[in-house]
């Protein structure tokens, strides 16, 4: 079954990137972590961008037919002002 994992900041319904594998996916994200949380990509696309922040998301879709079947959905790290804090699902992974 192909299936295609995106990165989608939840709180602003925006897709991010896509990806082949979860460990492609997961790699974007440490990459986001790494860079500021008010300049892009990071910073909120909202006017309140300075008290908001991003949540994101790994979702897995089934993509052998048209539209793609979401097959799981993941919270995965919440970047703001207040720093960067992983899912629990994604913590040992950046320790």
């Amino acid at each position: 079954m192909p299936t295609r994992f995106i990165v989608e900041d939840e709180a602003h319904a925006e897709q991010c990137s896509e990806h082949a594998t979860l460990a492609e996916a997961v790699a974007r994200l440490k990459e986001l972590a790494g860079l500021p949380w008010n300049e892009q990509p990071n910073v909120a696309p909202c006017t309140s961008w300075r008290t908001c922040g991003r949540r994101y998301e790994i979702v897995q879709y089934e993509t052998s037919s048209h539209p793609w079947k979401e097959l799981r959905r993941a919270a995965a790290l919440e970047i703001s002002a207040q720093g960067v804090v992983w899912d629990t699902e994604f913590a040992d992974e950046n320790d």
